[in-house]
């Protein structure tokens, strides 16, 4: 029997040293955590917007005609490319073209009947000239000669009352120029058509002051778009126009559009008592290069600060009283460090010290059992 208790008691003493080891290394019922390594690389101080913004054009017009009256030609159509000065629309105006063409007319005549004027007032100055010097050489009365002069100046006064008329005709040729014109819309700048709420033929009318209607032609200038945003009151004194941004988009899920703050607002908006913002405003970069309409919803992420290769680690592992959970691989323990911190995002956080390169710290920090001095192992990827 000897043999056999022998191989019990060395069976044991093997059993014993398994489990030793089994302990040193971590054994089954040591924690599996997830771990991140403490690495280099580029991390921003940035501030996010509380509300969701909204993409507008930096230029857009939504137009009515000045003058009511029947659509008599729409050249586009909704999406169409316009240039600056393009006639967009007409209202019927042949009245107003007759008009024209009658004050040209008058126009014309005015002008031939100041010129005949002037014609004879140059003569009749001629005239009082010759009978002035024969009245020096007492050939003529004073009476004849007073009476040339005054018929100089009568004819002179003439002249004057003629080239006033023409002068008026020009006028009144502006004038119905002007009121034709108020039967076009002409695109205000370079952009393309959003809306048209009009048919050919249908009666068109101003929007009356105070009343809010749909506009007959709206135009965008798609090549510059921005988002208005309210940001946290906190965060407005870190925030400058010129700051480069990130711009994100619902309809574009999983992309990042470049884009730079150009206003931030000067004063703090107080409609919800709780919660005080500031309005800013940034620019997406080359809109075009991407699509971009006006109208989607945003998020706009302001970076105020920047460090290209700075240490970091996750957000998710630092604690608030700046603490994180290290996993020593080597004794399969999880160990607490004091940390300072630098930048931050919700994404990463710049460790200062505390922490070294190519160290493992511990992201499962709500797992029950994680704690200074408890036993874990890094869960597989």
């Amino acid at each position: 029997m000897r043999p056999i208790i022998k191989y019990g008691l060395l069976s044991a003493a093997a059993l014993a040293a398994l489990a030793v080891g089994n302990w040193l290394l971590g054994g089954d019922d040591a924690l599996e955590v997830r771990v991140a390594e403490v690495s280099r690389g580029e991390i921003r101080k940035t501030v996010l917007n509380t509300r969701a913004g909204t993409v507008d054009a930096c230029r857009r017009a939504r137009m009515s005609p000045a003058s009511a009256g029947q659509i008599a030609s729409l050249p586009v159509e909704e999406g169409d490319a316009v240039s600056e000065g393009q006639v967009l629309l007409e209202v019927w105006n042949e009245d107003l073209k007759s008009e024209i063409e009658l004050s040209e007319r008058n126009r014309v005549a005015e002008k031939s009947r100041a010129a005949e004027s002037c014609t004879r007032a140059d003569l009749a100055a001629r005239e009082a000239v010759r009978l002035a010097k024969l009245h020096e050489d007492n050939l003529v009365s004073e009476e004849e000669r007073e009476r040339a002069q005054a018929e100089a100046e009568a004819r002179a006064a003439s002249c004057k009352a003629a080239n006033d008329s023409a002068s008026a005709a020009d006028a009144r040729v502006a004038v119905n120029r002007a009121r034709l014109e108020r039967t076009f819309l002409r695109a205000p700048f370079d952009g393309v058509i959003a809306e048209i709420n009009g048919e050919l033929g249908e009666f068109v009318t101003p929007s009356p002051v105070g009343v809010a209607t749909l506009p007959t032609v709206d135009v965008i200038d798609n090549t510059c778009l921005y988002i208005t945003a309210p940001i946290d009151e906190v965060d407005a004194p870190l925030v400058k126009a010129g700051q480069d941004a990130r711009i994100v988009l619902d309809a574009f899920a999983g992309q990042f559009f470049p884009g730079v703050v150009r206003r931030v607002a000067p004063y703090v908006l107080d409609l919800e008592k709780q919660a005080r913002t500031v309005e800013i405003e940034a620019e997406i970069n080359d809109p075009q290069r991407y699509g971009l309409m006006p109208g989607y919803s945003a998020d706009v992420e302001v970076i105020v600060d920047m460090r290209p290769d700075a240490l970091r680690v996750p957000t998710e592992a630092v604690v608030e009283d700046e603490r994180i959970l290290v996993l020593n691989t080597g004794e399969g323990l999880i160990e607490e460090r004091r940390v300072s911190v630098g930048l931050s995002n919700w994404e990463f956080t710049e460790i200062t010290s505390g922490a070294g390169a190519g160290e493992k710290v511990i992201l499962s920090l709500d797992r029950a059992g994680v704690k200074p001095g408890a036993r874990a192992v890094a869960a597989a990827n």
